[in-house]
């Protein structure tokens, strides 16, 4: 069946991205770097050791709580996930408190509490300040842990893991991790169905009675309030927490720089586009004297719109949405450097040369004087802008304490901005951006990545999305003989009903419900066909009603959304003209198909067929090679100058009238993603010509 998605998907995501386009190439002139002068926190410490910070801000009569567990990076070994487990179960009633009449005191109050593994965050009004430090301080003292709750959120892991499974930015994070410091370092261990599945509700306990207590606790208070009030307070509820007894964590020492510049290469068959990062570790700490120049050198490199990076790799070539760096700072033994961006799968290669050539031309050539000054600029400003928020005070001094930074770091702060020169770039570039001892850790599509990678000569070496060294992946196996592009998309025809019966459904209705990963809704979808080629689709979100549509009559269409109806172009027009019916394989033209492969999609056998376009690049069909069924389509179009891959996966047929009809619908356009759950599916019944006017 033709699924009329890919150009609703496109508008939808370029709508959602407009703003990306204004121009941000020109920078205001700075002025000279105001002078500094912070407010100095209240500080005191609880008879138990909790050291408490108080910024009183009369404003509005509120107040925030953030508790913060010192300790040093933990490692978790066979068990990894327990943390993730415990910060899921705290917050969710005391010993004494239900969960339900916990979480319903703290929505009558019209406060917010919030746990992790090693901190809590809590805020309401003043007036009701005194009852969120005691709901606060029960939580974390005499917490609700059952074993019930513990197996809920245990199920909740494993399948937010199992989501994960197909995600190329989640592998590309902790493949990236692994190989950069070691699976057995605290940064570079990672979570899985296995490590879950060894975590006993007796491990949660043993973690939290071992690590959340006040031996290394701070408590930032910020709000309307009284110093001395808070001091009473935090006394009588968190006075009583007793210490534990000390723990003595070993950090391993992180894994080293690759030996010489390679690709670490993770081939994921699902990928439409490549996450390419290059890594190295770096060892930078706050206090350091390079700190500074390190800021600003990434600024200018990738930090940022105007950055050498995105201006090369978004705004010259059009590889990518957004190219960035950036340069991590840790106090325990290593952090790391990255450059990098998501870009399309046929300008991989090019991208990764263009990464490593933008980072070399930071470490050779002097930074441009209007780079230099515009990088200290948007320091000058985001610092200033961040001063109003007396949250940042608190988090200036607590960073102080944490980070063993001078007392005057934050008040001469823009002044070490604004001394970096250009020499200061150059050398901290050289010392830090290590593109000879860098590994560039590409997960992508082999299939269609491979061939050129290898051409840069840059040498690659293999690993799975666990971060295990493997074999250099076969894309291709040997076509049987006898199967020609034409047999296979008559084993389609007769997989999915026959010709008979694909040639009777004249018309499709199909309800959905939609997941689009990250975002707070969940809308549903109506989408409705007519033969020989009228759509019309509408997704809807829960009390927005309507927020997206796309239909065509036969003859003319239009999307619709964000307030704006835009007719379909004449190319797309003169497409859906053409089409014969809503199965096109009853009709395709045998020129214009080739047989390309057998490839393989989530292991797998499935045939390649390419299928030629007069006004474009070839559509790409997959078709399992045991069902016949169809799995995967790839279409390029062209979106505000830049050529768009909308891949669509079809699975979970199910029967319907005599019809085999797939059930579940991924959408993938670039970094975006829509899955269609149908709910309903009916053949020539629900549909009318009123339906497309």
């Amino acid at each position: 069946m033709k699924a009329k998605i890919p150009a609703f998907i496109v508008l939808f995501l370029m709508a959602v991205g407009v703003n990306a386009q204004i121009d941000r190439s020109v920078m205001p002139k700075p002025g000279p770097a105001p002078k500094i002068t912070l407010e100095v926190p209240d500080e005191f410490e609880l008879k138990n050791g909790i050291k408490v910070l108080v910024v009183e801000n009369h404003k509005l009569p509120r107040v925030s709580y953030t508790l913060t567990i010192d300790n040093k990076p933990i490692t978790e070994g066979k068990k990894a996930g327990v943390s993730s487990l415990l910060s899921a179960m705290l917050g969710n009633g005391t010993t004494t408190i239900s969960k339900d009449e916990f979480n319903d005191e703290i929505d009558f109050l019209g406060a917010s509490l919030f746990f992790g593994a090693q901190s809590a965050y809590a805020s309401s009004l003043t007036k009701y300040s005194d009852r969120i430090v005691e709901l606060m301080a029960d939580a974390a003292m005499n917490p609700l842990l059952t074993k019930e709750e513990f197996e809920k959120e245990k199920e909740k892991l494993l399948e937010s893991l199992k989501s994960e499974a197909k995600s190329v930015d989640a592998i590309a994070g902790r493949v990236g991790g692994a190989l950069s410091y070691g699976k057995k370092h605290p940064r570079g261990e990672f979570t899985t169905e296995e490590t879950v599945n060894n975590v006993e509700f007796g491990d949660v306990l043993a973690f939290y009675e071992k690590y959340f207590n006040p031996n290394n606790a701070y408590i930032v208070v910020v709000g309307d309030v009284k110093s001395r009030d808070v001091k009473k307070q935090l006394s009588k509820y968190f006075g009583k927490w007793e210490e534990a007894a000390g723990v003595d964590v070993t950090i391993p020492e992180p894994a080293p720089n690759a030996q010489y510049t390679q690709i670490n290469f993770v081939d994921m068959p699902n990928a439409v586009q490549s996450n390419i990062s290059l890594t190295n570790n770096v060892d930078l700490k706050m206090n350091d004297e390079d700190y500074h120049s390190v800021l600003i050198a990434n600024k200018i490199l990738g930090g940022g719109f105007n950055s050498y990076l995105n201006m090369n790799l978004r705004e010259e070539h059009g590889y990518t949405y957004g190219a960035r760096s950036n340069v991590g700072t840790s106090r325990w033994n290593a952090s790391r450097f990255t450059a990098g961006a998501s870009v399309r799968n046929a300008v991989t290669d090019s991208a990764v040369v263009e990464t490593l050539k933008e980072i070399n031309r930071i470490k050779t050539e002097p930074v441009e004087t209007d780079a230099l000054t515009n990088a200290k600029a948007k320091y000058v400003g985001d610092f200033v802008l961040a001063l109003e928020r007396p949250q940042t005070i608190a988090n200036y001094a607590l960073n102080i304490k944490l980070n063993d930074l001078p007392k005057d770091f934050y008040s001469t702060y823009l002044e070490k901005i604004n001394a970096v020169t250009k020499e200061d770039v150059q050398r901290v570039a050289n010392k830090y951006f290590k593109t000879e001892n860098a590994r560039v850790i590409v997960v992508g599509k082999g299939s269609e990545v491979l061939e050129n990678l290898e051409k840069t000569g840059i040498p690659i070496k293999y690993y799975d999305t666990y971060a295990e060294p493997t074999e250099k992946p076969v894309f291709s196996k040997p076509i049987p003989e006898g199967v020609t592009a034409q047999s296979v998309i008559k084993g389609y025809i007769a997989a999915v009903g026959g010709e008979d019966n694909l040639k009777n459904v004249n018309t499709v209705l199909m309800n959905a419900d939609v997941t689009i990963p990250g975002a707070p809704y969940k809308p549903t979808a109506v989408m409705k066909q007519m033969a020989p080629n009228k759509s019309s689709m509408e997704l809807m979100i829960e009390g927005m009603g309507t927020v997206m549509k796309q239909n065509f009559d036969g003859e003319n269409g239009y999307q619709e959304g964000q307030g704006q109806k835009i007719p379909m172009g004449e190319t797309e027009v003169n497409s859906r003209k053409e089409e014969k019916g809503l199965y096109p394989e009853l009709y395709i033209d045998a020129s214009t198909i080739t047989l390309e492969s057998v490839a393989t999609i989530e292991g797998k056998d499935v045939y390649k067929i390419s299928v030629a376009n007069s006004d474009g690049p070839a559509d790409v069909r997959y078709y399992d090679v045991e069902t016949g069924f169809l799995v995967r389509t790839e279409e390029t179009s062209e979106a505000s100058g830049q050529s768009i891959v909308t891949v669509t996966d079809f699975s979970d047929y199910k029967e319907v009238n005599g019809v085999m009809m797939p059930n579940t619908m991924k959408v993938t356009t670039g970094p975006q993603s829509f899955e269609f759950n149908m709910t309903d599916i009916k053949i020539n019944e629900g549909v009318t010509e009123e339906d497309f006017k």
